[in-house]
């Protein structure tokens, strides 16, 4: 490596690879041939959203050699935008070092991310993670927090294979100029949400007329998806008023994740300059809605072979299955899935902070709702928290926990996933019997607040190794003043409707 090479910032971080290299120069050739005028350079925040600055393209090589300075408060914020630590205080030394003052953090982009934006003329896009100026890495980047989890089953030779299903809210904005959002008389922190009207009024499950009705919008949402090269499968018309689903074809997990934060930034965005409102918010602030729930398919696979692990494929793995009773986690699953499995049952009630992340999403916990309220699982069962799909000889067998919410950060929301299901398969955890009545039984519920979740986040001695007890700790700052601030609202559905509806 050269002398230059080696002063770059880059290096400075471990990350000035070949390899990187290769795609670095890869990526500014390809700004340059398409005539790019700037690029976003990106970062996922605690919540899954999306922040970051914007550099014209001539720059772009200066971004990827040296990184561009971030407040570092941005990674201390709640979902109103509020930094919660007192960063001017001397005590935020012990309790956050690196933070004191306000001070900058780094952003280094990642080459493999980038794309060019179909909506924004002449724009790149490049997701980014954080790094402190001497070069050691953030350990509060969530998207560290996948990479890791990772790593872990990487050691034992296995990836994680991931299928979103995404429900979600469009609206029609009623007035996309001037609305209450938009008029500076009613400015506050946060802002009012828009006034809306549905595309659809719900209530007719896969309807082709609520379809035909809601595909202007629609036809947007598969566009923008597909000219960002993202994996869309079908868009679904789901049960509530307005309210749609985009389910993707499987990818790794990592892929998937970045995948998720780009998809919810850039709908939003493409559908907003065309007068409409999309929400990813649980439950919209309206009565007669329903919940929206982010169902997250995954399995284990083999990195030498691609071959999914959970599978019960081999005419000796078929037979084995066909000598248990069908309620058997082992019918349905290999013995290693069926281990994974009752991890997650394991820790079901430890996980649900990080698969259910806003005081809104646990709203949705009703019984016979199509949403878990108890942590069960069943086969092909929708009611259950965990419904096993597939079977013997059935190569595509996997595990869709249904206990998340589509604002949740998919980084988190896997990394929960692997750390619960290794603890199952390195424990040789065995599942209970599968569920044929997930309302009815009474087994563990699930958490009923935010509040309650991190209590079980913080007693949940193998989700706190995994993610790290300072990650735990900082986590659980952010997200209870989330909830003490809800808990002191007047109006709780006005809070919700600024807090959420207006901005996730």
């Amino acid at each position: 490596m050269s002398a230059t090479a080696v002063s770059t910032f880059a290096a400075k971080c471990g990350i000035h690879t070949p390899a990187r290299q290769a795609e670095v120069l890869r990526v500014l050739a390809l700004a340059q041939a398409s005539g790019l005028e700037w690029i976003r350079l990106v970062w996922c925040d605690v919540h899954g959203s999306l922040r970051g600055k914007t550099w014209v393209t001539s720059e772009l090589a200066n971004a990827f050699a040296e990184g561009m300075g971030m407040v570092s408060t941005l990674m201390l914020k709640d979902t109103s935008d509020r930094t919660v630590y007192k960063v001017f205080e001397a005590d935020v030394k012990t309790d956050l070092p690196g933070f004191e003052g306000a001070s900058n953090v780094m952003l280094l982009p990642d080459p493999s991310t980038f794309k060019i934006l179909p909506w924004a003329e002449k724009t790149g896009w490049l997701l980014c993670q954080p790094w402190f100026p001497n070069g050691q890495a953030v350990p509060y980047d969530s998207r560290r927090i996948l990479q890791a989890a990772l790593a872990k089953l990487a050691a034992k030779g296995w990836g994680m294979r991931t299928g979103l299903e995404v429900e979600f809210h469009i609206y029609k904005l009623k007035d996309a100029e001037h609305g209450d959002d938009a008029n500076p008389a009613l400015a506050s922190w946060p802002g009012p949400a828009p006034e809306v009207s549905m595309i659809h009024p719900g209530y007719n499950l896969l309807n082709e007329l609520w379809f035909d009705r809601a595909e202007p919008a629609l036809r947007i949402v598969k566009q923008t998806a597909q000219d960002l090269g993202l994996p869309l499968l079908s868009l679904e018309i789901e049960l509530g008023p307005s309210q749609v689903e985009a389910v993707f074809k499987a990818t790794d997990a990592m892929t998937a994740a970045d995948n998720m934060v780009l998809f919810r930034s850039a709908i939003k965005q493409a559908l907003r300059r065309a007068g409409y409102h999309a929400t990813f918010m649980c439950r919209p602030p309206f009565e007669n809605i329903m919940s929206s729930g982010w169902h997250l398919h995954q399995s284990l696979y083999d990195l030498q072979t691609g071959q999914n692990i959970f599978a019960r494929t081999s005419v000796q793995e078929i037979q084995e299955a066909q000598a248990l009773p069908t309620d058997d986690a082992r019918y349905t699953l290999a013995n290693l899935g069926a281990h994974y499995l009752a991890g997650l049952l394991a820790h079901g009630q430890g996980m649900t902070a990080l698969c259910t992340t806003t005081v809104n999403g646990f709203g949705r916990f009703k019984p016979n709702a199509l949403a878990p309220q108890s942590i069960l699982w069943g086969r092909d069962n929708r009611g259950a928290m965990l419904r096993v799909v597939g079977g013997p000889g059935d190569a595509a067998t996997r595990i869709e926990n249904r206990l998340g919410e589509p604002a949740a950060n998919p980084y988190l929301y896997m990394a929960s996933q692997i750390l619960a299901g290794l603890d199952g398969i390195e424990n040789a955890l065995q599942a209970p019997a599968a569920t044929d009545a997930p309302y009815a039984e009474s087994a563990a519920r699930l958490p009923l607040t935010l509040g309650d979740a991190m209590d079980h986040l913080e007693q949940d001695m193998v989700m706190k190794a995994g993610l790290g007890a300072d990650f735990v700790r900082y986590y659980q700052r952010i997200k209870q003043s989330e909830q003490t601030r809800f808990n002191e609202a007047e109006d709780k559905v006005e809070f919700q409707r600024r807090e959420y509806f207006s901005r996730i």
